[in-house]
């Protein structure tokens, strides 16, 4: 009989363990609350059932070590592979401590919004409604109104001071200056940079559709090159350029370069004498960006292209009406005389179009005629391009349309030269309710010199003495009764002047005419100074096929019978010259001159044949054809739109020079002779940027001279009183000059 065992039986230390194999290598055992991991036949990891981050860390090395993958990890411990994913992120990331943080969102906090989001606080601190913001951003109006209701810190909108860089991957909105603009004429921009050398974000958003135009933000910088041209910005927005672009044009589409700042760079531009987009391939783009506010000023190609989009909107005669109520708005006791002449901008190209006669170079040349209008100051009000070239004659009557259309029923006188002499049109002028002043052009019979007497009055400051004639004419056989003023000039020569004017003196009418050499001044400046000839692109109009042009085989045929009518005259003075040195001892009789100059009599008589017979050709030819049935190169036209928006562009700059002349002429003894020479030279100047509780601080360089300091100063103190604000911004613009 076998033994039996009578000792009692031991308690197992661990309860039964319950093995996972993870692969040929590794083994996940648990030992009741227990876990341990294996690796050939080792003890790795191991740890207590809730220890999540030793769990975490476990499944982490595992893969990171090489022992098994991804796959086998997670099958093993019953978890998704994403889940293993996230895991090695929080402990790329954040070391052990990330492993321990619960799966999902952290308490008491919320999901990272979307980019959108901070454009969408910044639309409603600017008072947009989220209806608005909604369909500005293309999201629904529930997602913008949980999402803004969900942000515990409110966006500050806060403008004058700059924060510190940050990094533009995520901005901070207590930094992000308000979108609302400020100050007359200013249109809104949109920023989420705030570092003004960097403004990646905003360009982002410019892609994406979600921007109109860049929020200015300005870097401040001791002697910033140019910087002295901000000077001028008081006088371009009291213009009112910047609300009429907006109320004509409203938008040019999602841009970091929008309409105010296309606007705002081509008149600064041509402040600095940046005569044409191709001329800032010799600027330093960031150089010119900081006047702007902006990280790089916009180069040759996207300007051409900002002008291209403007031009597409076929508003440029509308803007220029715009700008030209305002004016008349903003200057209405310099309306009471208006000059308008021709300006003729000369043709070098290849196309073919009209030609006109240039007085400068005296020769008919393929060009376009400008019809200006300008103040009794000189400045320019508005402009007209005449189609073909038609004569002062034929556009006065147009321009005055323009002209009621500003003035309304107010009583203008209009001064010109001889080129719209015609007493046909000027009782048609009169009648409409104008008033003419301008040279007496044709034949007229001098006047004694004793009925000239001396006229002297003090006009502008200045005293003026003329020796003049007052007297009554009348012309279209008495149906138009005008006044004669003729100026007898030291050296005798008479100038007569014709007006329908009754109510002024002689002298201030004389001076009025005489004043013209102002806009032929503004030609002149304009030509040298803003290059207003120069071709903005070279494309070219078809011409309307139905409009009536001159006829090209009359004017041949005018050619060919003047030429023949002067060899006749020549002719016939040769055989009148033979019958003076007849001597009638020899040849008493007509018949014996004839037949002693019969070859002469032949010539004449051939040359009066050749003669009618070109009258007669030319009479049955018609003046005028159609443009569809000239034969040869099909004519054309410039293309005028980008070329009357640069010219509305230049125009208000030359407005604003004079409107800063006229602010320093009190304070500088030879402003009339080199002011504007000076304007230029300050305008060009380097300055301080500051920014300083809502302010631009503007400091103007030391200028040559103490005298000039003092006079810059003054006009300064006079800007600093306006309170205008930088374009697009808050920034109260403050002026002044370093000592």
């Amino acid at each position: 009989m076998p033994p039996t065992n009578t000792q009692p039986e031991l308690p197992l230390l661990y309860p039964p363990s319950a093995d996972i194999v993870i692969n040929a290598r590794c083994l996940l055992r648990q030992e009741g609350e227990l876990f341990v991991v294996c690796v050939a036949g080792l003890a790795m990891y191991h740890w207590t059932a809730g220890d999540r981050m030793a769990e975490a860390y476990a499944m982490v090395s595992l893969v990171q070590h090489g022992y098994a993958d991804q796959s086998e990890v997670a099958k093993a411990f019953g978890y998704s592979r994403k889940t293993l994913w996230r895991q090695q992120d929080r402990f790329e990331s954040g070391g052990m401590f990330a492993l321990g943080r619960s799966s999902g969102r952290p308490q008491e906090t919320q999901a990272t919004p979307s980019p959108w989001v901070r454009t969408a606080e910044i639309l409603q601190c600017n008072g947009m409604v989220i209806r608005d913001i909604a369909q500005r951003l293309k999201v629904s109006k529930t997602a913008v109104g949980k999402w803004l209701a969900r942000q515990h810190k409110p966006t500050a909108c806060t403008m004058g001071s700059l924060a510190e860089p940050a990094d533009v991957t995520s901005p901070d909105l207590a930094t992000i200056p308000t979108t609302k603009s400020a100050g007359k004429g200013n249109m809104a921009g949109l920023t989420l940079d705030s570092d003004p050398a960097n403004r990646a974000l905003d360009r982002l958003l410019a892609r994406l559709g979600k921007l109109d135009d860049a929020q200015p933000l300005f870097n401040p910088g001791k002697r910033v090159a140019r910087a002295g041209v901000l000077l001028a910005v008081p006088a371009l927005v009291q213009s009112g350029i910047f609300s009429a672009a907006q109320e004509i044009y409203g938008s040019i589409g999602p841009s970091f370069y929008g309409l105010r700042t296309t606007i705002l760079s081509l008149l600064l531009l041509a402040l600095l004498r940046i005569k044409r987009p191709e001329g800032l391939k010799e600027h330093v783009p960031a150089d010119l960006g900081r006047l702007l506010g902006l990280d790089r000023a916009p180069e040759v190609k996207t300007l051409r292209r900002k002008l291209t989009d403007l031009a597409g909107f076929q508003k440029a005669e509308l803007f220029g009406r715009k700008l030209a109520q305002m004016r008349v708005a903003r200057r209405g006791a310099m309306m009471g005389f208006l000059y308008t002449d021709g300006h003729v901008r000369v043709y070098h190209g290849k196309k073919r179009i009209p030609k006109t006669y240039s007085t400068r170079m005296r020769l008919a040349l393929p060009a376009t005629t400008d019809y200006w209008v300008n103040d009794k100051a000189g400045d320019p009000v508005f402009v007209v391009t005449a189609e073909f070239n038609e004569a002062l004659t034929v556009m006065l009557p147009k321009i005055l349309e323009e002209v009621r259309r500003l003035v309304g029923k107010r009583r203008v006188t209009m001064v010109f030269d001889r080129g719209g002499w015609s007493p046909k049109l000027f009782l048609k002028l009169i009648l409409a309710g104008f008033d003419i002043l301008t040279y007496r052009k044709g034949k007229w019979r001098e006047i004694a010199r004793k009925e000239f007497a001396v006229h002297s009055r003090k006009i502008e400051g200045r005293k003026i003495s003329y020796e003049l004639n007052d007297r009554n004419i009348r012309l279209l056989k008495g149906r138009l009764r005008l006044r004669q003023i003729t100026r007898l000039s030291p050296g005798g020569h008479q100038t007569p002047i014709v007006t329908s004017r009754w109510d002024l003196t002689a002298v201030v009418l004389a001076y009025r005419m005489f004043e013209r050499w102002r806009q032929e001044n503004f030609f002149k400046y304009m030509l040298e100074e803003y290059e207003i000839d120069a071709l903005v692109d070279y494309k070219a109009e078809s011409e309307n096929p139905e409009r009536l042009v001159p006829n090209p085989e009359r004017r041949r045929l005018d050619k060919q019978l003047a030429s023949v009518y002067a060899k006749f005259r020549k002719i016939t003075a040769l055989y009148g010259e033979a019958l003076m040195s007849n001597k009638e001892k020899k040849r008493p009789t007509v018949r014996g001159f004839k037949i002693a100059h019969g070859e002469l009599g032949k010539q004449i008589q051939e040359a009066q044949r050749k003669v009618e017979a070109l009258q007669t050709r030319r009479n049955k030819i018609p003046k005028r054809i159609k443009v569809g049935e000239l034969t040869g190169e099909p004519l054309v036209r410039l293309s005028a739109e980008r070329k009357l928006l640069t010219d509305h562009i230049k125009m208000v700059a030359y407005q604003a020079e004079s409107e800063l002349l006229a602010l320093l002429r009190p304070h500088y003894a030879r402003a009339d002779q080199e002011g504007r020479t000076f304007i230029t030279s300050v305008l060009q100047s380097s300055a301080d940027i500051e920014l300083e509780q809502g302010k631009l601080r503007i400091t103007l360089a030391p200028l040559s001279s103490e005298h000039r300091n003092e006079a810059v100063a003054a006009m300064c103190k006079t800007l600093n009183k306006m309170e205008i604000c930088f374009p697009g911004t808050r920034l109260q613009m403050n002026f002044g000059v370093a000592k």
